[in-house]
């Protein structure tokens, strides 16, 4: 009986061993799945905390909102409770406003500024006196960059992570003193695939060797991945540290908006057609010579400015100007990016056809504007995206840009 009952019990721990090597990971599974489950329910939480409360930073109190045939919320915000004032050290400019002194024109000019016209405001839709428009940042907006610390900023091409993604298409000046820059750009809707986008601007920088490049750029892009849509949009974006902060429109406190018909991000409508009527917006940004700060006026509308206090090296002066277009491809798949610049349509077939910037002017330090001299043109990879310049007595210097990106000359 003993013989036999040393024999069971082995068996019997046998089984009970096994039992638990066969069921023991099961639950050890099942109960790594609700931890696991738990924590990224908890993180996706926390996540969504976080982005509600940068949405309230940045979306505030209205008097009036409107939507947009596109889908837009423009919200019609007091003056004072613009982003731009959540900065201590700007509170003082709400006392302080005055009228900026336009530059003065040093010769004759054919033509006028054409207006621009967005989508939101073409049925009469407008703020009321008092207000600015903001266009509403939804939580899918921040959730697009996967990033809060990179919503609302632009990749650069300088002072981050060297990347071949962006490429330019642009006509320049340096080796000066400037205090403003002037164009006229047409308006189109390029197609623009991925995270990619495409756009046409002027920039006015301070770009000090060994320093953090300084740079207020403005004109319209299409940025499917900060916008949710195909659309051209007028923007306006700022840095003062090699696009480390700053941001684009107001989407960060820093640009002051002092205009209640015009909305930094909306879309632009009507847009120019192929070988059709062409639809322009004229760009000026200019220091004013009594406050010291930089002014931005979009056709005859001056729309706000951003305070000198925002910049170094751009404090006082720019030493470069630039016009032109620029794509930027987020990702590299062994292919060039099928993402168009500027009516997608290389510059050589010219005008109705090709993006442009025309009468391109820069303001010198009495707050004149004058024609560019020595103006250089440059582009990176020209059988993707070209540009060639002129000069003619009714648009004064100007370029033609653009192009398909990938084409069997562009691999």
């Amino acid at each position: 009986m003993k013989t036999n009952s040393c024999l069971e019990i082995p068996s019997i721990i046998s089984v009970l061993v096994l039992f638990s090597l066969l069921f023991s990971p099961i639950f050890s599974l099942v109960n790594f799945r609700e931890e696991n489950e738990t924590t990224m329910a908890g993180n996706k939480s926390k996540n969504m905390k976080l982005i509600n409360d940068h949405l309230r930073k940045i979306n505030k109190p209205f008097v009036k909102s409107i939507k947009s045939p596109d889908g837009d919320i423009i919200d019609c915000v007091l003056f004072h409770l613009q982003p731009a004032f959540d900065l201590p050290e700007l509170k003082n400019k709400i006392s302080m406003m005055v009228q900026p002194e336009l530059p003065k024109e040093d010769y004759h000019k054919t033509g006028t500024n054409p207006e621009i016209k967005q989508l939101w405001s073409l049925k009469g839709e407008s703020c009321p006196n008092g207000t600015i428009p903001i266009k509403r940042t939804s939580a899918g907006d921040i959730l697009r960059t996967n990033s809060i610390p990179k919503f609302g900023k632009k990749y650069s091409r300088k002072d981050t992570q060297p990347t071949p993604g962006h490429e330019h298409s642009i006509g320049y000046v340096r080796e000066g003193e400037f205090y403003g820059a002037k164009a006229i750009l047409n308006v189109w809707k390029p197609n623009v695939t991925g995270l990619d986008f495409s756009l046409s601007q002027i920039w006015v920088v301070a770009d000090v060797p060994t320093r953090p490049i300084n740079t207020i750029e403005v004109g319209w892009h299409v940025y499917p991945n900060a916008n949710s849509d195909n659309l051209p949009r007028l923007f306006a974006l700022w840095t003062p540290d090699g696009y480390r902060s700053g941001c684009y429109n107001m989407l960060c406190p820093g640009f002051v908006q002092t205009n209640s018909k015009v909305c930094l991000g909306a879309s632009i409508k009507p847009i120019s057609t192929y070988n059709g009527k062409q639809y322009e917006i004229a760009l000026l940004i200019w220091k004013d010579p009594n406050s010291k700060d930089w002014w931005l006026r979009v056709g005859t509308e001056v729309i706000g400015f951003w305070p000198a206090e925002l910049f170094t090296d751009l404090h006082d002066r720019a030493n470069r100007i630039d016009y032109g277009g620029e794509v930027y491809s987020a990702t590299y798949s062994g292919t060039h990016t099928s993402t168009q610049m500027g009516s997608g349509h290389f510059q050589d077939e010219g005008y109705k056809k090709a993006a442009f910037a025309r009468n391109l002017e820069m303001v010198d330090q009495d707050n004149y504007l004058r024609e560019v001299s020595n103006l250089n043109i440059f582009v990176e990879k020209p059988n993707c995206y070209g540009i060639n310049n002129g000069h003619s007595d009714a648009w004064g210097n100007y370029i033609f840009f653009g192009g398909p990106g990938y084409n069997p000359n562009c691999l």
